[in-house]
């Protein structure tokens, strides 16, 4: 099987619900792997693919997270948030 093939079958298996940090992780290997420039140019472009599909994965659950967040802010229909202070974190 080439990578080609491999990279195909892995994008074809995406969950529905990925794992953010398992995502990130393999987007980030792609990355690595495509920034030494050894791969072949059908084999960047089925790594870049999957990294787009990856990053799109990624931002979908970083936009849940947040939607969850301000669900759990909002009490009787009024934000109820305070700033974040870095230093008393």
């Amino acid at each position: 099987m080439t990578n080609y093939s491999k990279i195909q079958a892995m994008a074809k298996k995406l969950p529905e619900n990925p794992d953010f940090e398992k995502s990130l992780k393999e987007l980030e290997s792609l990355v690595d792997k495509m920034e030494q420039g050894d791969l072949s140019l059908e084999d960047s472009l089925s790594h870049f693919e999957r990294g787009v599909q990856l990053s799109r994965a990624c931002q979908q659950a970083l936009k849940s997270a947040e939607q969850k967040v301000a669900i759990l802010t909002n009490k009787d229909g009024q934000e109820n948030t305070t700033p974040f202070d870095s230093e008393s974190a």
